[in-house]
């Protein structure tokens, strides 16, 4: 079976997340979609998107492909669907196709394949994100997925006696995880902690919770769930509800509440984001494609913060602020809630990032973890900048 996870219109609505990635190469739960898909098939994934990622995020196109939208979680029922399609033949959610068995000549995004030529079978369910807070409202569920594919046949490590493990039942620990002096509570939902993870004395944790691969929490972090640390971060303070990619800090104290967090982000010492208004009023959150701040109908929403963005100690954020991609903040006061891809200031303004210096600072930062920063890299954050300067005019 050759998968290839498409992006689609919805795209626009997972902005700036989106700028840097396919909509399949989001993390929810355990998982990327793409890990996720490669996991229940075991094959190979691949991803229809747009021109400036193709070249990292290349398409393998085969005589005979299954295209699935790159934002759809999947269930049993979907699965053994997926696994009798035929050629010409298509799941179909609410009028739309979201998986079609495809000859190569029609490889496109989901959303334009025309259903008049695909046998359809319709599906009465689907979980799928659609915009930017669906990544964190959605996250217990996906939780709940991946726990048990991962854990399928499997037996969790024991861990030392210096341990509190409420609900064990519910926690899979792998056998190289470092932790001592720990409190986990199972009971509100499954807790899985990755390879090589680290979680240090005095840490609280309350599931559901996944702890990614090469993954650090700091000493006397507290964790609500539903939460996903990503591979290779360090993590500190107070977190409730939140996703963070991978390759990303928040090393010490303060909050962060109902958010996501990008890749190669850095979040500063106490930085606080508030994720309920005073008022108590609905949120209402910047949308990319509608270009305004729409409703969210959600109460609790926090900060969106898109791939290697930085706030310096002690930067307070809105409730629903979305920053873009490659932004640095700081200052006192409250930035604005919508700060636009490559802005340098806070509170008191902003100028423009310039490419050079966010290349240099993105090539030392990835190179800590030791990845290049490549040339595919500096194109892509490239045609970042000029995307967005109509939204930088300081």
């Amino acid at each position: 079976m050759n998968i290839i996870l498409t992006d689609n219109a919805k795209r626009e609505n997972l902005l700036p997340l989106t700028f840097t990635r396919p909509v399949g190469e989001i993390r929810v739960g355990a998982f990327t979609f793409a890990e996720r898909w490669k996991k229940i098939f075991n094959a190979n994934v691949s991803f229809y998107t747009l021109c400036y990622l193709s070249k990292k995020y290349p398409s393998n196109i085969k005589e005979t492909n299954i295209l699935i939208d790159g934002g759809i979680f999947p269930d049993h029922n979907i699965i053994q669907l997926i696994k009798k399609l035929k050629l010409n033949q298509a799941l179909v959610y609410n009028g739309a196709i979201v998986a079609a068995n495809v000859s190569e000549s029609e490889v496109m995004p989901t959303d334009q394949l025309n259903i008049s030529n695909f046998e359809c079978f319709e599906l009465e369910k689907l979980l799928e994100i659609n915009y930017c807070f669906d990544i964190f409202r959605l996250n217990g569920e996906a939780i709940d997925i991946d726990y048990k594919l991962i854990t399928k046949g499997r037996k969790s490590a024991v861990p030392s006696t210096t341990n509190t493990l409420i609900a064990a039942e519910n926690i899979f620990i792998e056998e190289s995880v470092q932790m001592e002096g720990v409190i986990i509570n199972a009971k509100t939902g499954p807790v899985y902690i990755g390879e090589n993870a680290e979680i240090m004395e005095g840490s609280v944790i309350r599931g559901p919770f996944v702890l990614c691969n090469n993954s650090t929490l700091k000493i006397g972090a507290k964790i609500y769930g539903p939460t996903t640390i990503g591979p290779h971060s360090k993590v500190g303070g107070e977190i409730n509800n939140s996703i963070i990619f991978g390759y990303s800090n928040k090393a010490h104290d303060g909050f962060l509440g109902n958010s996501v967090i990008g890749e190669w982000c850095n979040i500063g010492a106490d930085s606080n984001n508030s994720n309920l208004k005073n008022n108590y009023a609905e949120v209402r959150l910047w949308n990319y494609k509608s270009e305004k701040f729409d409703h969210t109908g959600l109460q609790f929403c926090g900060l969106i913060m898109g791939d290697h963005s930085k706030c310096g100690i002690n930067t307070m954020f809105n409730t629903g602020t979305v920053v873009g991609v490659s932004a640095n903040i700081f200052g006192p006061g409250f930035p604005r809630n919508f700060i636009p891809s490559f802005s340098w200031g806070g509170n008191h303004g902003f100028i423009t990032y310039t490419k050079p210096k966010a290349y240099e600072v993105a090539k030392l930062v990835m190179e800590r973890r030791g990845i290049e920063f490549n040339a595919t890299e500096k194109e892509i954050l490239t045609y970042i900048f000029e995307l967005t300067a109509k939204y930088r005019n300081f």
